[in-house]
């Protein structure tokens, strides 16, 4: 009895309550729906003797009781043409996005991290999973067994590629049609919470990638109820959301409630938001802000993180408060740095890449200042960039050398260690891993797995043609577009997911594990030396210089007074005629003097603040 009294006070139960979908009452299941397009919905349960009209409520709403429904029930709504949709709300979908949606009792789940309040910011090293490419099976389940190898690393939080239910068999998630399902190839509800809830055990935060731009364009039914799509904007999938048209009121809280769910039900530690520059909204209060000042102040007073992506380089979502906190957003994916680092050591200049090539300064200045285009004219996009972000402190910038884009944007998928010299990756590993933003690593990085990362989409016959020639389209110059030798990978083709799954077996290999040792050297010291200084570190406390073509100085002010600087060449060849200090060296790599810096060299300084002894 006095362990089942013990069980009982250290197992929590976590539930969103939304004005959307199911939810369990005492005798059955109401069910909610929002389609002010319809005059008469009825629903459908599985198994059942056929469509029960819902009742219809003021605003667009129909609502139905049914009693001895429970958990485990499928069902569908059922318009007034006879189409039968999924619930745009269901928390999950057995069959894929077509088939019924599931009732999932929330409370099932018996949580076990009582007490966890996250992490804060500063201490933040993101490792970004795909969940179906990161172990052979592909699951939630199987995620949960890699955890103490990722505690071991020493990476903080895991970030997980988009859940949200997709159409097929493998997806990187950035096609989701139906919002609150995880999605079914990967494992139920309950195996999802019990990876975070895994991962919390071990002190791992976990943050989760939303997609709020756009809806996937296989298996979405929320057109079919509510005008979820405006034609005011237009975006690179056809109509934008409808954030500021007639009816927009409904789909902005249906995507809050979206986030608060992942927050408070699933427990996840912050969001990483898509391509927000593609979430348009010329209302009275944007959507963004809206999202941001919802979730804050919906949440339990635990740490939560809010990332975005933003290829419009807005710094003012990034604003502090006087004491430092965020007063929206925590951080923005810096791709300036990426790509600044990437053309440096590659020379490449296909597609986004041609406005950074010879352009060291603009690297020295994202290291700097968080943003390389603070509003400056880009030639190839045309347009006037970005806005200042010096005044903002470099915690709220995550750094990176590869992600899922950057790989998959190729057309065969190759990762950066793929493409440069192992002395090069070293330099670009202590670059990513002991400069004060917040770096982010992409799964197999830290042993330079071998495996490609390509784009896959099972999307079916019709669609995966135009993808296809989507694809060409957009990599059209692409280094190997023109082989005549080489088959881009099929998208819609298994072997090509497939191909993408991670070996694990690969980093006891002696080169790997090498790599993977130079990895864990660097996290361990950023955890040492970085991390306690970045707390309370301000804006302006960085400048640069440059000493080359490929050659640079960057100093930052960190939060305890202390000086941390660079002195970086990133060409192949050493670099002379320099006036380096040498001393109070964190970390070397490659080779330096003080009038000379070698090929691939990166070199670390950390001054103690004088005033502190």
């Amino acid at each position: 009895m006095d362990d089942v009294l013990t069980r009982a006070r250290r197992a929590l139960q976590r539930e969103q309550l939304m004005k959307f979908g199911a939810q369990l009452t005492a005798t059955g299941v109401r069910f909610r729906l929002w389609a002010p397009q319809s005059d008469a919905v009825s629903i459908e349960i599985s198994g059942g003797d056929g469509p029960l009209p819902m009742r219809k409520l003021r605003r667009g709403w129909f609502e139905i009781e049914i009693e001895g429904a429970g958990e485990g029930t499928r069902y569908w709504y059922v318009m007034e043409d006879g189409t039968r949709a999924p619930d745009p709300a269901s928390r999950y979908q057995p069959e894929d996005v077509h088939g019924p949606s599931e009732v999932v009792d929330p409370r099932r789940f018996e949580w076990t991290d009582a007490g966890w309040r996250g992490r804060p910011w500063e201490e933040t090293i993101l490792y970004e999973v795909h969940i179906g490419t990161f172990t052979p099976e592909g699951t939630f389940r199987a995620a949960i067994d890699k955890l103490d190898y990722l505690v071991s690393l020493g990476v903080t939080a895991i970030e997980l590629m988009p859940l949200a239910d997709f159409p097929g068999r493998w997806n990187w998630g950035y096609d989701g049609a139906l919002l609150f399902a995880p999605d079914s190839s990967y494992g139920r509800p309950e195996d999802l919470k019990a990876l975070v809830n895994a991962a919390h055990r071990r002190g791992l935060m976990v943050f989760l990638d939303v997609v709020y731009n756009h809806f996937g364009p296989e298996g979405n039914y929320l057109t079919v109820f509510a005008p979820v799509l405006t034609q005011k904007h237009s975006t690179p999938w056809g109509a934008a959301v409808n954030f500021d048209d007639e009816g927009s009121a409904m789909i902005r809280d249906f995507v809050i409630s979206n986030a608060r769910y992942w927050l408070n039900e699933f427990y996840f530690d912050g969001l990483r938001f898509d391509a927000v520059h593609q979430i348009q909204d010329t209302g009275p209060k944007h959507m963004l802000q809206d999202l941001a000042e919802q979730i804050r102040a919906s949440t339990d007073g635990r740490h939560i993180h809010l990332v975005t992506e933003d290829s419009n380089n807005y710094a003012g979502w990034l604003k502090r408060r006087e004491d430092g906190t965020p007063w929206l957003y925590t951080a923005q994916w810096s791709d300036d740095i990426h790509h600044g680092l990437h053309t440096a050591v590659t020379g490449e200049s296909f597609w986004y890449y041609e406005d950074y090539v010879g352009r060291i300064d603009l690297l020295a200045r994202g290291l700097a200042e968080g943003l390389s285009w603070q509003g400056e004219h880009m030639e190839k996009g045309g347009v006037d960039k970005g806005e200042p972000s010096a005044y903002l402190p470099a915690s709220a910038f995550v750094s990176f050398i590869q992600n899922h884009d950057q790989a998959g944007n190729r057309p065969f998928g190759e990762r950066l260690s793929h493409l440069i010299p192992p002395p090069a990756s070293r330099a670009l590993g202590a670059i990513l891993l002991l400069c004060p933003q917040i770096p982010l690593l992409f799964m197999g990085e830290e042993w330079s797995a071998r495996q490609p990362f390509l784009y896959f989409s099972d999307m079916g016959s019709e669609l995966n043609d135009l993808i296809r020639e989507g694809r060409r389209r957009e990599l059209a110059g692409a280094p190997g577009m023109d082989d005549p030798d080489r088959a881009v990978p099929d998208p819609g083709d298994e072997a090509t997911f497939a191909a993408s799954k991670l070996v694990w077996d690969d980093r006891f290999d002696a080169e790997c594990r090498e790599f993977l040792e130079h990895y864990r050297q660097l996290i361990g010291l950023r955890q040492q030396e970085i991390v306690p200084r970045l707390f309370g570190m301000e804006g302006f406390s960085g400048h640069y210089e440059l000493l080359g073509e490929k050659a640079f100085r960057v100093w930052w002010r960190l939060g305890d007074g202390s000086e941390l600087s660079l002195a970086a060449n990133l060409a192949p060849e050493p670099i002379g005629g320099l006036d380096l200090e040498i001393g109070d060296q964190l970390w070397l790599e490659g080779s330096a003097a003080a009038d000379k810096l070698g090929a691939y060299s990166v070199m670390f300084l950390l001054k103690a603040n004088p005033e502190q002894g």
